[in-house]
């Protein structure tokens, strides 16, 4: 892990514009360690809501929005959150003449750290109103009655049986850690799969399983793709992880087998 990351560490919090705090991670590091080389084996999308975005108009007075931040998979580098804190923070004293001034400097400064497509958008108070809780569709797979004493990644605990089917299968008990501080990052993880029915217990087991695992959100989602992927054969499968927020911010990874699945709607859980 590069020294140089702001997670973790103690900062000064800067008002005015700042691009220099924005920090990547290269996508490359975590995806070779699973055999993800050149060819990716998923679409998807990176949704991050940040909820405490706020700047100066010219006269002074200060406004308030939330942003829907939106990073293409293939771009080269994912941004480290906490830079991201600090990067929002910097506009506190800045003054744009529009909000769509300040869409367009987020997006600009976005798409050059991660050296890929962004998309930005901003929801201003008028809309707040408009926002709703939404429970995920499908079966819950929490209260499942199982025993289990395993809490490190153990995609053994995956298989299918030999009936097919369409479904959609939730679980609000993700659980993995940041791998610089090593705090908790709690998540419902959503799966969409058509294919061989996959066991619910042993699926369930699986997700306990990732208590002790660490790994940025994205690289979590990319492991639970890729061994859902080896492990139960779907013909076609989504994965969608909704973390719950920190410092103002919360990451959504989707990721889903090529040309099957929609984009990720940016639902919002109880616990965003």
């Amino acid at each position: 892990m590069d020294k140089n990351i702001p997670l973790g560490k103690e900062v000064t919090y800067i008002s005015t514009y700042n691009p220099e705090l924005l920090f990547p991670v290269a996508r490359r590091l975590n995806r070779e360690k699973i055999g993800i080389k050149d060819r990716l084996p998923f679409t998807g999308v990176d949704i991050w809501n940040a909820y405490e975005i706020s700047w100066l108009e010219t006269g002074g007075k200060p406004r308030v929005a939330m942003a829907e931040i939106r990073f293409s998979l293939d771009s080269l580098n994912i941004i480290e959150s906490k830079s991201l804190k600090l990067y929002c923070n910097s506009f506190n004293l800045t003054h744009f003449t529009s909000p769509d001034k300040v869409v367009e400097v987020m997006q600009q400064d976005l798409e050059k750290v991660s050296r890929g497509a962004v998309t930005v958008s901003l929801l201003l108070p008028d809309d707040f109103r408009r926002q709703r809780f939404v429970e995920p569709e499908g079966f819950c797979i929490d209260d499942l009655d199982l025993n289990t004493d395993s809490y490190t990644r153990n995609p053994d605990f995956l298989f299918h049986g030999s009936h097919r089917v369409e479904e959609q299968l939730y679980s609000n008990l993700l659980r993995t850690n940041c791998p610089v501080t090593g705090q908790p990052d709690w998540a419902t993880l959503i799966i969409n799969y058509t294919g061989r029915q996959i066991q619910r217990s042993g699926l369930l087991r699986y997700v306990i399983s990732l208590r002790e695992h660490t790994g940025f959100h994205e690289n979590c989602v990319e492991e639970i793709f890729v061994d859902l992927m080896e492990r139960c054969m779907p013909e076609k499968l989504s994965v969608y992880a909704r973390f719950t927020r920190r410092g103002g911010i919360d990451i959504n990874p989707f990721r889903s087998t090529p040309n099957d699945c929609a984009a990720g709607n940016n639902i919002r859980c109880a616990r965003q």
